[in-house]
């Protein structure tokens, strides 16, 4: 492991950093000067759609689950994308930077968050999903990791649970309107200065490195999903319903192979397209080699 990946853990508060990100320093006058000039995060969305094959990972999953120490809950599909997620973010650190208040952060954690549907029926409520992984330096096998913590979450959810955000939002919107209108005006402000409290943010999406949706599970096909001005959340991901499509070899051949595609949306003012090009290879990588997902999360990974 890299001293320069190493050091976030060790790395201190400064005058002028958030509760929950570093302040982006000595950067170039690029960077400065774009949240200046294009202030609004969703006029700089930059929507990147791709085709994963499911074949590495189908055979993966055949094998997980042997071993699964938690047979009413299997490995699935989604997990996996989870966990080679987190690993592209973790190796690629520009994808865990946000701009709010005009000015560049780099987050404190890396997390995920994504919509849990209670039941399959058009008035059953939905629920918050948050995983907050181990910090950088901290060991962390990222499926086994996702799958933990899933099971924690997602099985109390699905039998009536609740989540601290759902939980919060409920008692707001039981306020008078004239309230709840003033309660969001505050919490506009203190989201554009960086002073939101912890307990806040705690649990909410739009504060999570990546927002996901897997619209698979309701049998929709992935496509564009806007970004959200509120809160410091640069990605929103959609994952789509598994299909079969044609794949040809060198002698013109056609195969067919089970696939589903993915739709990311993306804050452009973070990184520029050769870097976000270099973290779709890597992150396709992961979804074609999961084994690598059962190593060490900070473990480099040759993708070239």
């Amino acid at each position: 492991m890299s001293k320069e990946k190493n050091a976030n853990s060790k790395r201190k508060n400064r005058p002028g950093d958030r509760k929950d990100a570093w302040l982006l320093r000595n950067q170039d006058g690029l960077h400065v000067i774009m949240p200046f000039m294009y202030p609004h995060k969703c006029d700089n969305e930059a929507f990147i759609r791709e085709q994963i094959d499911l074949t590495a990972i189908n055979k993966y999953l055949v094998k997980k689950n042997k071993t699964n120490p938690h047979p009413e809950f299997p490995y699935k599909v989604f997990h996996v994308f989870l966990a080679a997620m987190a690993k592209t973010i973790r190796l690629r650190p520009k994808m865990n930077q946000f701009v709010r208040g005009q000015r560049m952060w780099e987050r404190k954690e890396l997390s995920e968050a994504f919509m849990v549907k209670k039941q399959f029926t058009d008035s059953a409520k939905e629920g918050i999903a948050y995983l907050t992984f181990p910090e950088a330096g901290e060991e962390c096998n990222p499926i086994e990791f996702v799958h933990e913590k899933l099971f924690k979450i997602i099985y109390p959810l699905k039998h009536g649970g609740g989540d601290s955000a759902s939980d919060a939002i409920d008692i707001l919107t039981k306020m008078p309107h004239w309230v709840v209108r003033f309660v969001m005006k505050v919490i506009g402000w203190l989201d554009f200065h960086g002073r939101v409290p912890a307990g806040l943010m705690k649990g909410d999406p739009s504060y999570a490195t990546v927002f996901l949706t897997n619209l698979g599970s309701i049998k929709l096909n992935a496509g564009y999903h806007h970004l959200s001005e509120r809160g410091s959340n640069s990605i929103f991901v959609t994952v789509g319903e598994y299909h079969d499509a044609p794949f040809y070899d060198k002698k013109g051949n056609v195969h067919m192979k089970q696939v589903l595609d993915l739709g990311i949306t993306l804050d452009e003012r973070i990184a520029d397209g050769y870097y976000y090009s270099r973290t779709i290879k890597l992150l396709k990588h992961l979804l074609a080699h999961p084994e690598l997902l059962e190593e060490d999360i900070m473990n480099e990974v040759d993708y070239e």
